[in-house]
């Protein structure tokens, strides 16, 4: 039965799951339903897809044991909660019964509760975990790593503590892991580099300390990795520049240091590199202007020093550059006026000296952009002194 994406409201009837007791698919998603998820739908036993999100559904998550032959749960999107008065999301537990479930997604519900060791018994299927931003709180379960077919892990926007499980390692199969937004403390765990497929890793806005594992840099699978906004220290890894299919880099928001190799440049792909709000030194490398498909390049508050690189000018497809806060000294780039997609541009609160470029999009960019320098001048600006012209 397909009803989705209409504009059906009201309670669903509460004798449902008898009146369909042959149904196998029902699909009631994107409407405006209200009420309780009936307790009779787990009579439905020949069910094997049932999707109710999103709507505006409210009340405890129902125990769905009794659907044994449930393959998909889509639940997500609603105003569901934890069983009242029990600090454990026991709904789950009686999803361990489903034997051929492989898709569970409950996200942006009002849990609130504490995912049970039980998980670790889900149906080997499993491929696809969704339930981020559900107020989920306490540690992740060691016993995920039962989970050998599982894929996609999408835990993130709860309030999660504790350490990420080592036990993840186990999970050979994981391509997308997402435990941002959360309150996870300790390191990341090495056992993550065991797994080959993972392409996306988001550890953003925790509370994880220490270095970045070396062999994270040996996961030629990764696109994508989001590790700011933590309390990470050290240096990074060498071997992290070599990822070469890497589309996203965001490092921001810790306390790292050292210079940029000119390695750099191995980051053929990468449209996305954010390092600012960290500890980072030296000059930037003139190798940067290879990465071809830049399209954002973040460096703010740092302590880079040294030239701006004539050879950003060569990022055709840059679209925003901060390197603000830093100590960068000498002329802007009159390169940088080739780039015609340039919308955002700040380079305020360093020690650039020397006229401020005036062609390509540069009229389009604030005074803003460029305060608080050594010596900037400018024949158009009147925030800023006229260039002395030298004979």
């Amino acid at each position: 039965m397909e009803l989705s994406a209409n504009q059906f409201s009201g309670h669903l009837p509460s004798t449902i799951g008898l009146s369909l007791s042959n149904l196998e698919e029902l699909y009631l998603g994107e409407n405006r339903l209200t009420g309780v998820i009936p307790s009779s739908i787990t009579n439905a036993s020949k069910l094997t897809i049932l999707d109710m999100g999103p709507n505006f559904l409210t009340g405890a998550v129902p125990n769905f044991g009794n659907l044994r032959l449930l393959k998909r749960l889509l639940i997500g999107e609603n105003n569901l909660t934890g069983e009242s008065g029990s600090p454990e999301l026991k709904f789950f537990s009686s999803l361990t019964n489903c034997r051929y479930l492989d898709f569970i997604e409950v996200s942006l519900n009002q849990l609130n509760g504490i995912l049970p060791a039980s998980i670790g018994n889900f149906s080997i299927s499993l491929q696809v975990f969704r339930a981020f931003g559900c107020h989920i709180k306490g540690a992740i379960p060691d016993e995920i790593g039962n989970l050998s077919s599982l894929a996609d892990l999408y835990l993130d926007s709860n309030q999660l503590t504790g350490f990420i499980p080592r036990t993840l390692g186990k999970l050979r199969h994981l391509q997308r892991v997402y435990l941002e937004h959360n309150k996870l403390d300790g390191f990341i765990p090495a056992e993550l580099c065991q797994l080959s497929n993972l392409g996306d890793l988001y550890l953003s806005d925790n509370m994880l300390y220490g270095s970045i594992p070396t062999c994270l840099g040996e996961l030629k699978s990764f696109r994508r990795l989001y590790l700011d906004s933590n309390k990470l220290e050290s240096t990074v890894p060498l071997n992290l520049w070599n990822l070469k299919d890497l589309l996203e880099l965001n490092l921001s928001s810790n306390s790292l240091r050292g210079s940029l190799p000119s390695e750099i440049e191995n980051l053929k792909v990468v449209n996305q590199l954010d390092l600012s709000q960290n500890q980072f030194s030296g000059d930037i490398p003139s190798s940067t202007g290879s990465m071809q498909s830049l399209v954002s390049l973040f460096f703010a508050h740092n302590e880079f020093q040294g030239s701006i690189p004539e050879s950003l000018g060569n990022i055709r497809s840059l679209e925003s550059l901060d390197l603000s806060y830093n100590n960068f000294s000498g002329l802007i780039p009159k390169s940088l006026e080739t780039l015609n997609y340039l919308q955002y541009f700040d380079v305020s609160h360093n020690r650039l000296e020397g006229e401020i470029p005036v062609g390509g999009r540069f009229a389009n960019y604030t005074a803003q952009s460029f305060l608080q320098n050594y010596a900037l001048c400018s024949e158009t600006r009147q925030q800023f002194p006229h260039c002395r012209k030298t004979t």
